[in-house]
Order: structure tokens, then C-alpha cells, then sequence
């Protein structure tokens, strides 16, 4: 029963249209900024420095929580998307309207993909990253904050390899560099996920 409710999808929510990342040969600095983005363990939640900051959050948040509503209908749950989301994103300097769009099209919101690739979670994360990072538990790529700071982290390292293009960046989280498809659907999925205060 099993094994047909995994063939079927029905059990992690449904396959994941993701590509299939590839493992990178990685200077060991690069390796080393990686694990230490990965494994630093501060909470997800967002450090707002001053009421202006903690308003434009608010509004932010407000907003894609009535976004977010369908697709994630446990507000507990949302909540702590969001704040996660934001958090990593942030963090990785990386715009939540992007990754919000990145997982859109990685995902559609489901916390327990699996791509026919292996790639796992929101962010659709190859197993093999558990791996390079120096993790050994792949199953924690089903966890919300390991999976969004494992995406976030990755985006960041693809976006600095390639000098700032996006688009390159893109294809080669998806592991289709240099092919329009993906890194189309991304970027017109950030449009509808930018957040432009009234």
C-alpha cells in the first residue's frame, strides 16, 4: 500500500515538476561558506531594527498571508512560512517575492514534493547537497527551515558563480542553465509575488 500511495505521489503530496540540480565540483572556501550559511542556527525570525522596518514587514506579511490563504490554509503553518521565508531570504540577500516565485514553480507550496529527480521539498533540493554540505540525514530536506536555507543558500552560491545573471543562476538551480523555460516561469511567477506597498 505503501509503495503504491509513493508511486502514485499521494503520500508526499504529488511529484514535483522540478529540473534536477547538478552536483558542482566546489572550491573548498566555497564549500566551507555553504555548510557555515547551512548549519548557522540562529531562529527564523525576521530582525527588524525600527518601527518603519517592523511596519513594511507587517504589510508584507499581512498581505501575502491573504495570498498565501488557499494554497497554505493552516494560518499557524503560513505564518511560520512566511516568517521563514522571509528570515532565509533575507538572509541570503536573496528578494522573498523571488523565492516565493522559485517555489511556486519548484513546488507549488508543497512542503513534501519529490521530483522525479529526487529533488525534495519546497525548494526541491537535491539529496546529494546533504552530502557536499558535510549532513548525512537527507530526510531533514523535509524540514521547512533546512530546505528553505539549503534553497536560499544555493540560489545565493549559482547567483555569485554567475556574476550576478539571474537567469543564469536560475537555470542552474534547475539544472537547465542556459535554457529560457525555467528561469521564465520564475521570474514571471516573482512578478505576481512582488509586494508593493499601498
Amino acid at each position: 500500500m505503501t509503495a503504491a500511495l509513493l508511486a502514485s505521489g499521494l503520500l508526499f503530496g504529488a511529484a514535483a515538476h522540478a529540473g534536477n540540480q547538478k552536483e558542482e565540483q566546489l572550491a573548498d572556501s566555497v564549500r566551507l561558506a555553504l555548510a557555515n550559511a547551512i548549519h548557522d542556527t540562529r531562529p527564523p525570525k525576521p530582525v527588524l531594527r525600527d518601527a518603519q522596518a517592523r511596519a513594511r514587514y507587517q504589510a508584507w506579511f499581512d498581505e501575502m498571508s491573504k495570498r498565501l490563504a488557499k494554497r497554505i490554509p493552516d494560518r499557524l503553518s503560513r505564518t511560520e512560512f512566511l516568517e521563514t521565508v522571509w528570515y532565509e531570504s533575507t538572509r541570503a540577500g536573496l528578494d522573498p517575492a523571488m523565492v516565493l516565485g522559485l517555489i511556486q514553480v519548484e513546488s507549488a507550496y508543497r512542503k513534501y514534493a519529490i521530483s522525479i529527480a529526487g529533488a525534495r521539498g519546497y525548494m526541491q533540493v537535491m539529496p546529494f547537497w546533504t552530502k557536499v554540505i558535510g549532513d548525512s540525514d537527507r530526510r531533514m530536506l523535509f524540514n521547512m527551515q533546512t530546505n528553505l536555507r539549503y534553497g536560499c543558500s544555493i540560489l545565493r552560491m549559482y547567483i555569485d558563480m554567475e556574476k550576478g545573471n539571474l537567469y543564469l543562476a536560475l537555470g542552474r538551480y534547475n539544472g537547465s542553465r542556459g535554457k529560457p523555460q525555467y528561469p521564465n516561469a520564475v521570474l514571471a511567477a516573482w512578478k505576481k509575488w512582488e509586494f508593493k506597498p499601498g
